[in-house]
C-alpha cells in the first residue's frame, strides 16, 4: 500500500485561495470563527492523525477484514483503538451544531477531514462517516427529545449511526419496500423486516448504534408516498440517556465483498424492534433525502480519495522504476535505464490522475461551501445555494466516483505487472474504489436524477443558475492572457445549455431518449463543471506567478495541469455529445428475445 501523505498544500490552496473561505465565513452568522489560521491548523492536525494513526491500518484492515459471530461483529485489529483516539480528539463534533455538543465549524471542514481520513483508510472512515448523515437527519427532522437522546451522543462520537434503506427486493426503487412499522401503546413502533447492504451496521467500536430506518405504517399508501422514517437504536435508550436493554435488531451476517473489507456490510434483521417516528408519517423519503444528500457528497469524496491515493503511489513508482530509454535520449545516463516517468504514456496516466484529483477537490469543496450557505446564509442566499446543490450533487457523486475509479486503474497500470500483485497495494485501491459508483445511487440513477428531476424537471432553471455563474466568471476574465481557458469554457458552457434543450426535445418525442442519453449527459456535465474549477485555478496560478507570490513552482504545476485538462480531458465531451444525441433506437430496437445465451 502506498505511503499516504496528505496533500496539505493543495487542500489549503483550494480552501484559502480559490474559494476564499475566510471571506465567506465572515459573512455567515455562526461561522465567523472559521479564520484562515484556524482552518489551516485543523487541516494540518487532521493530516497528522490520518498519516500516523489511520493509514497504517489500511492494508492490514483489508487483509484481516471483519469477523461475524452470534455476539456481533469484530472490526480489524487497531480499528477500535484508532476510533477512540478520533473521538478523544473531538473530530466527530467538528462541524456539528454547538447546541448539541458540536464545535460549530463549517461543513466544508468536515468534508476536508473526511477526504484526508478517507484517503488514509476508506474502510475505517466509513464507521464515523455514516454518522454524519444520521446527525443531519435527526437535527433536521427529529423532535427535541430525540435530539437530546440521540443527537448529542452521535455528535460526540460515543455512538455511531447508519442508514437502513435497501432490502433484497428494493434498492433504488424504494417504492417496493416491505419493512413494517406497527404502532404501540406507548407511542413507539415495532419495526419488522430485513435490511441488506448496511455499511457499519454492526461493529465493536461504540456502545450503541443508531439506525435510521425506512418502514411502512399499516395504513400507508402504496409506493414511495407510504414510507415513514424511524430511529431504531441497537440498544434502547433510557430517559436519562443511558443505554438500556438490547433492542430486537441483530446482524444476521456480513457480506463477503470485492473491497472495503475493513468495513462491515451487514444484513440486519428487525424482529419487532422498538423504533420511533422521525417527522410526519408517510413523509420518510423526504426526510431520508437529508441523509442521502449528505452521504452522496461523502461518497463523491471517496472518488477523490482513491484518485489521490492512487496518484501518490503511481508517482512514487514512476520516479523510481527504471525501464527503457527516453524517446529523446537518455535522461539517466549513468543508470541502466531511465525512470518510467520520462515516457509520454506514463505522463498521460499521471497527469490524468492529478487533474481528476485536484479538479474534484475544488469541485467538492465548493459544494460543501454551498451547504454552509444553506445552513447559515440569508433566505435568498440559502435558496440559491440549495439550487446549486440540487444540480451539482448528482454530478459530483457520479462523475467524481467514475473519475476516481479511472484514476485508481491508471495507478495500477503505471505499476505494470507489479500493480496486479497484492503486496504493492494498488489493486486494493481499485477494489475499494469500485463500490463508490454503486452505493448511494448508481451512476445511472444519478444521471436520471440529473436529467429528469434537476434539469428537465426544473425547466432548465437549476442548470441556468450554475451556467450563469460560469458565464459571469468568463466575462470577468476575458483578458487575452486567459483565453486558452476562457474561450473553451465559454463554448462548452453554451453548448451544455444547447444540449440540454436538444435532449429535452428528444425526450418529449420518446421518453427513452432521456434515459439513453442520461449517463453521457451527466459525464459531459462533469467535464464542463471541472473545467470551470480548473479555469479558476489556472487563472489564479497565472496571477500568482506574475506576482512571484509564494511557491511559484506550485502554481506552475497547477497551470500546466490545467492545460493538460483542457487539451486532453475536456475534449472527451465531443464523443459524449455524439452518443447522448444518438437516441434510444440503437439500444431499444433489438427485441428482448434476441438477447440470448
Amino acid at each position: 500500500m502506498p505511503d499516504y501523505k496528505a496533500p496539505v498544500r493543495d487542500i489549503q490552496f483550494v480552501i484559502n485561495e480559490v474559494l476564499e473561505s475566510e471571506k465567506l465565513y465572515q459573512t455567515l452568522p455562526g461561522l465567523e470563527e472559521a479564520t484562515e489560521d484556524l482552518m489551516n491548523a485543523i487541516v494540518e492536525e487532521g493530516a497528522r492523525f490520518a498519516e500516523s494513526v489511520i493509514a497504517p491500518l489500511n492494508r492490514s484492515g483489508d487483509e484481516e477484514g471483519c469477523t461475524w459471530s452470534e455476539e456481533g461483529v469484530a472490526t480489524p485489529a487497531g480499528f477500535k483503538e484508532a476510533y477512540r483516539q478520533y473521538v478523544d480528539n473531538g473530530w466527530p463534533a467538528l462541524s456539528a451544531d454547538a447546541n448539541y455538543g458540536g464545535q460549530g465549524m463549517p461543513s466544508l471542514l468536515g468534508i476536508v477531514v473526511n477526504e484526508i481520513a478517507g484517503t488514509a483508510n476508506w474502510s475505517w472512515v466509513m464507521y464515523p462517516g455514516l454518522s454524519h448523515g444520521a446527525v443531519n437527519t435527526v437535527e433536521a427532522h427529529g423532535d427535541e427529545d430525540q435530539k437530546q437522546k440521540y443527537l448529542t451522543k452521535l455528535i460526540s462520537g460515543e455512538w455511531t449511526g447508519t442508514m437502513c434503506l435497501t432490502e433484497s427486493q428494493c434498492g433504488s426503487d424504494l417504492g417496493l419496500l416491505r419493512t413494517k412499522a406497527e404502532p404501540q401503546a406507548d407511542g413507539s413502533y415495532a419495526i419488522t423486516g430485513t435490511k441488506i447492504f448496511i455499511s457499519a451496521g454492526e461493529h465493536d467500536m461504540t456502545d450503541n448504534i443508531v439506525h435510521i430506518v425506512l418502514a411502512r405504517l399499516p395504513d400507508a399508501p402504496a409506493g414511495t408516498k407510504g414510507i415513514s422514517l424511524f430511529i431504531v437504536p441497537k440498544f434502547n435508550v433510557n430517559d436519562d440517556g443511558t443505554v438500556g436493554e438490547r433492542n430486537a435488531v441483530h446482524c444476521a451476517s456480513i457480506e463477503e465483498k470485492m473491497g472495503i473489507h475493513g468495513n462491515a456490510t451487514c444484513v440486519l434483521n428487525f424482529d419487532g424492534a422498538r423504533g420511533f417516528l422521525i417527522g410526519p408519517p408517510n413523509r420518510g423519503l423526504n426526510a431520508m433525502f437529508t441523509f442521502m444528500n449528505t452521504a452522496r457528497i461523502g461518497t463523491a469524496t471517496q472518488g477523490l480519495a482513491h484518485a489521490e491515493l492512487s496518484f501518490q503511489g503511481a508517482l512514487t513508482y514512476a520516479k523510481e522504476r527504471l525501464a527503457m530509454r527516453s524517446l529523446t535520449g537518455p535522461k539517466n545516463p549513468d543508470g541502466p535505464a531511465d525512470p518510467i516517468i520520462v515516457h509520454p504514456d506514463v505522463r498521460r496516466m499521471l497527469l490524468t490522475q492529478k487533474a481528476f484529483a485536484e479538479g474534484s477537490r475544488a469541485f467538492l469543496y465548493f459544494l460543501a461551501q454551498q451547504g454552509d450557505i444553506v445552513a447559515h446564509g440569508s433566505e435568498e442566499e440559502a435558496k440559491a445555494a440549495d439550487d446549486l446543490m440540487a444540480l451539482l450533487t448528482p454530478i459530483g457523486k457520479a462523475f467524481v466516483t467514475e473519475a476516481g475509479f479511472e484514476a485508481a486503474n491508471l495507478g495500477l497500470q503505471v505499476y505494470g505487472g507489479h500493480g496486479f500483485i497484492r503486496e504493492w497495494g494498488m489493486e486494493q485501491i481499485v477494489r475499494d474504489a469500485r463500490i463508490a459508483m454503486l452505493y448511494e445511487g448508481t451512476t445511472g440513477i444519478q444521471a436520471l436524477d440529473l436529467v429528469g428531476r434537476k434539469v428537465l424537471g426544473s425547466g432548465g432553471k437549476l442548470l441556468m443558475g450554475f451556467t450563469a455563474i460560469v458565464d459571469e466568471f468568463c466575462k470577468a476574465n476575458d483578458a487575452a492572457d486567459y483565453e486558452e481557458f476562457i474561450k473553451p469554457l465559454q463554448a462548452h458552457n453554451k453548448e451544455w445549455l444547447d444540449l440540454s434543450m436538444k435532449l429535452g426535445e428528444a425526450a418529449m418525442e420518446n421518453p427513452d431518449n432521456a434515459g439513453a442519453g442520461a449517463v453521457d449527459y451527466l459525464m459531459y456535465s462533469g467535464y464542463v463543471t471541472l473545467a470551470y474549477f480548473w479555469a479558476r485555478m489556472a487563472i489564479l496560478a497565472q496571477q500568482k506567478i506574475a506576482e512571484a507570490d509564494g511557491d511559484v513552482s506550485f502554481y506552475e504545476a497547477k497551470l500546466m495541469t490545467a492545460r493538460f485538462y483542457f487539451e486532453r480531458l475536456l475534449p472527451r465531451t465531443e464523443s459524449l455529445k455524439t452518443t447522448m444525441l444518438s437516441g434510444a433506437d440503437n439500444l431499444m430496437t433489438m427485441p428482448e428475445s434476441l438477447f440470448q445465451l
